[in-house]
């Protein structure tokens, strides 16, 4: 049986950016990677947002990660000519009790340390935004836009230049705790196991189940809650990322552009029982009247299904939010294993940040 140093269990943007973090610091690394590409699950289906932090419960490491990872991820681009575009974004009220919630929005955020937010007066938030409606809003500079295959290309890069290595087509199929570290069955073409000294498990919607399989403790509960997204026919009427005030489950239907320039909807939140991408165009009717709250002329008939993608909850539809979940060894007692939950939004902005929290737990 093959000896490893270091396996990292999924290769979307939070396991190239664990076996990049794990190389740099001189560990042999092998990334497994189930399908015959890179970031085909959480990372290829999101909105693409680079996040401030101001949403998130302070000191929770959604929280700490999500301010630490907008400029870790922005530096990270601008080194490594990731396209990226600082375009700003609205978080705007549209009557009384939404104004006391930007409130609330603001203090989190000055709490988290978020760059620069500031509230804005409504007429200034009409001038930035002619088509916009609202009765107050917050500005965030900070919030941006990435192309999040250019950032998935980078971190495989970089990872694979300090010697790690990606291996496609290679799902894990199970394992045990033995002598000296973690056996690791791995199916595909050519089956084979591994002796690995440190586990890394970042496998998105999988993370809890390939867990389980690894006969790890402590493994939440896990839910699937889909998002879907609608495109917009006709001109786009937003310069900048503009969002509602928060709603359960996700941040609301928000407008954001991608690096093309083209606006989008979404996402809404539909609790699922197995993976299922396909947006149904009936759900645009639910998103006419949420958007119509901030910007009233959208027209009918003017939204077409996009894409949609799916949150790796580790919380039922009728439970609190949960923070992200990062346990290593003193958490599960397994030596060597580091295991990643529930990494919905932000974990794309988070990302490095998160990878250095890997770092550590596994050194």
């Amino acid at each position: 049986m093959e000896r490893i140093d270091c396996v990292v269990i999924g290769a979307g943007l939070i396991g190239l950016a664990a076996a990049r973090a794990l190389a740099i610091a001189g560990r042999d690394v092998v990334v497994l990677e189930a399908e015959g590409t890179i970031g085909t699950g959480i990372s290829s289906r999101n909105s693409e947002v680079v996040h401030a932090g101001m949403y998130y419960p302070t000191g929770s490491l959604k929280a700490r990660l999500c301010v630490a990872g907008n400029r870790m991820v922005r530096e990270f681009a601008v080194m490594h000519g990731v396209p990226f575009k600082k375009v700003g974004k609205l978080i705007v009220a549209t009557d009384a009790a939404e104004e006391q919630a930007l409130t609330v929005i603001l203090d989190r955020g000055r709490a988290n340390g978020v760059e620069a937010l500031a509230p804005i007066p409504a007429a200034e938030a009409m001038a930035m935004e002619p088509q916009l409606t609202c009765t107050a809003a917050l500005f965030s500079p900070a919030t941006g836009i990435i192309d999040t295959h250019g950032l998935l290309l980078a971190l495989q890069g970089d990872a694979e230049e300090h010697g790690a290595v990606v291996a496609l087509r290679s799902p894990v199929m199970g394992g045990t705790v033995g002598e000296g570290g973690m056996e690791i069955q791995v199916g595909g073409t050519e089956p084979s196991r591994f002796l690995a000294r440190t586990v890394v498990i970042a496998a998105g919607l999988a993370s809890c189940r390939v867990a389980r399989s690894l006969g790890m403790p402590g493994v939440p509960a896990d839910y699937l809650c889909k998002g879907n997204y609608f495109t917009l026919t006709g001109r786009m009427p937003f310069e900048h990322l503009v969002y509602p005030v928060p709603v359960a489950a996700g941040l609301g239907v928000h407008y954001t552009l991608d690096m093309a320039g083209r606006g989008r909807f979404g996402p809404d939140v539909e609790w699922i029982n197995h993976e299922d991408y396909v947006v149904d165009p009936a759900r645009a009717d639910s998103f006419y009247g949420a958007i119509r709250r901030y910007w009233p002329s959208l027209p009918d008939g003017a939204l077409e299904p996009a894409y949609s993608g799916i949150r790796p909850k580790i919380q039922g539809p009728d439970d609190p939010a949960k923070d992200f979940m990062v346990q290593g060894p003193k958490d599960h007692g397994v030596p060597g294993v580091v295991a990643l939950y529930g990494i919905e939004s932000p974990g794309l902005t988070s990302c490095m940040a998160l990878a250095e929290m890997v770092r550590e737990l596994a050194a």
